[in-house]
């Protein structure tokens, strides 16, 4: 009986509230809800940093504020005097902002409903200028920082401000491929809004998801090493009339981690608008080449490896030599040479290295250009990525084998380049590249890269063998002279090959008689390397070689890291027999 008399109170209080809204306050609950709506909000994540092995910041955001105003509101609130109201306003968003006074008067006398003067600004100056000026409106951004500028650009690359999505997005670079790691996940908030002031009306969230922040990316880029060469790269591509698209890579020997990336052309993150597209790019990764004789490692790699040949053997080297339907000399004019096989290594003989190759081998060369990786991509995680080219193996004809040997015919990009090498400096084990150590998400778990399973190119015996041979290409004594002795380091082995490819005329399909991509790929100390650095110049001025950027880049390692020199004199290899 109670319940029912409880059920009964309930209902009637029910029914009463219910006619009082309907009727007494029917009216004002209507006017109320005509002044508020339902917002939804976005909260954006703040995007990821990315640092260097060091963990100096390359790239961070900061919260920022954008100005923006509505001339025709203010022209018809301030009514006469509008003029004086946006010329003041036009001159102190100027002195706030360093911007130009007369294009911020055009854009507020402009008969627009929306226009935006200061793109970025900080939101102690957004809040200056809006105390004072009350028809300056205000909207979040994240402005992106490079504090470095262009240093490692080519590999960090841009990020800006997408009013789509109100975020910063990736526009090239890291920035670009790791964009959804950097970005995080944006929140949202609703909640009822005033509808004449937008103002948020307390109490009214309705639903709210937080943003999650973008993960933290460190690289294996070493910002000294980087910016050192970077400014070899340029002095040298400056004095040599060498294309921009010249590049260096510097690999630790025994990890392939990338320490140091650089291009001869270079552009500003903070002003990314200023730069074309062909400048934010990455040669070193994107724009193969071919070689020319720095791919004579793999010829010597696969005779030694499979017991055809042993850095004594002598040869018989004519000037000379016919493949198929076409005759190939060495780079001098000579007669009957007696090379030993270092010989034929350090002083670049086409002949004598086609004549190892047929003792190789078509099968066995293209067994071993595929275990040195030419002809597939790193997979380092830059975008834009070139895997080069080897021609298919069926497509060979009789002459390929006069071209492949040599480094021409194929082609590689820098960075494939430097792995090969890493390969003879890690006693044969060739392990991929990578640029990415970790990254951190918003729990604080670091996550290291894993790091790539090594490939098994040739054996250790061979590696160090490979390693004797090209230490002769440095060496510079008693006549026995090799063609990259301007990378020799004082106190130091060196170890490496000089490389002049001839690039393709366009005008006629055929190589150029005068345009040459310049190489230089080697390893110090050289038996028991610690650095790979690899050089492409793209056509310098004739006479220019690549040995010398070596030799720089190399000292200064030897210098920094307090490498200790050789003890003993590095012995003197036989080039030339008598």
């Amino acid at each position: 009986m109670i319940g029912r008399i409880v059920l009964v109170v309930a209902l009637a209080v029910a029914t009463l509230r219910l006619v009082i809204i309907q009727t007494v306050q029917a009216e004002a609950l209507s006017e109320a809800a005509t002044r508020q709506t339902t917002t939804r909000i976005n909260l954006p994540a703040e995007r990821g940093a990315i640092l260097d092995r060091a963990g100096t910041p390359l790239a961070f955001s900061v919260e920022a504020r954008a100005l923006v105003a509505n001339p025709r509101e203010i022209a018809l609130k301030k009514g006469d005097a509008a003029p004086a109201y946006v010329a003041d306003m036009a001159a102190a968003v100027a002195e706030a902002t360093g911007l130009d006074p007369a294009t911020l008067l055009g854009l507020l006398t402009a008969d627009r409903t929306y226009v935006v003067l200061a793109k970025v600004v900080d939101p102690e100056t957004a809040r200056r200028l809006r105390e004072r000026f009350p028809d300056i409106a205000e909207e979040y951004r994240e402005d992106r920082q490079y504090p470095a500028g262009p240093l490692a650009a080519n590999v960090v690359g841009a990020a800006s401000w997408d009013a789509e999505t109100e975020r910063l997005a990736g526009r090239v670079g890291l920035e670009s491929s790791m964009d959804n790691m950097l970005a995080g996940s944006s929140g949202l908030r609703v909640v009822d809004t005033a509808r004449e002031s937008n103002a948020v009306i307390p109490g009214s969230l309705r639903f709210e998801r937080p943003a999650v922040p973008g993960a933290t990316t460190e690289l294996t880029l070493d910002s000294d090493l980087q910016y050192t060469v970077q400014q070899a790269l340029n002095d040298t591509v400056t004095r040599s009339g060498a294309k921009a698209d010249s590049s260096v890579v510097v690999l630790d020997a025994a990890t392939s981690e990338v320490l140091a990336l650089a291009t001869g052309q270079a552009f500003d993150p903070r002003d990314p608008s200023a730069a074309t597209m062909e400048q934010m790019g990455n040669p070193a990764v994107s724009s193969p080449f071919e070689p020319g004789s720095v791919n004579k490692v793999v010829t010597m790699a696969a005779a030694l490896e499979y017991g055809l040949a042993e850095p004594e053997d002598v040869l018989s080297v004519p000037g000379s030599i016919k493949i198929a339907d076409r005759t190939v000399s060495d780079a001098w004019s000579h007669g009957v040479e007696r090379y030993t096989l270092t010989g034929v290594l350090a002083k670049s003989s086409n002949v004598g290295t086609l004549m190892t190759a047929q003792k190789v081998g078509e099968e066995r060369f293209a067994e071993m250009l595929a275990r040195f990786g030419v002809g597939a991509r790193t997979e380092v995680g830059l975008p834009g990525e070139s895997a080069g080219r080897v021609p298919p193996r069926e497509t060979w004809s009789g002459s390929t084998f006069g071209n492949l040997p040599i480094g021409q015919g194929l082609s590689m990009t820098v960075l494939q380049m430097a792995g090969m090498y890493q390969a003879v400096a890690n006693d044969g084990v060739r392990i991929p590249p990578r640029i990415v150590a970790s990254t951190t998400g918003p729990d604080g778990i670091l996550v290291p890269t894993p790091r790539p399973a090594g490939v098994q190119v040739v054996s250790s015996e061979t590696a160090a063998q490979l390693r004797t041979m090209l230490s002769a290409v440095t060496q510079d004594a008693r006549g026995q002279r090799g063609t990259g002795h301007e990378a020799a380091v004082p106190g130091y082995d060196v170890a490496g090959k000089t490389g002049t490819a001839q690039q393709v005329d366009p005008s006629c399909g055929c190589y150029a008689s005068s345009t040459y991509w310049i190489t230089f790929a080697g390893m110090f100390p050289a038996a028991d390397p610690r650095y790979v650095i690899a050089i492409m110049l793209d056509a310098p001025g004739g006479g220019t070689s690549a040995a010398p950027l070596f030799h720089d880049i190399a000292s200064y390692l030897a210098q920094r890291e307090r490498l200790p020199v050789s003890p003993d004199p590095a012995p003197v290899q036989t080039l030339v027999a008598r």
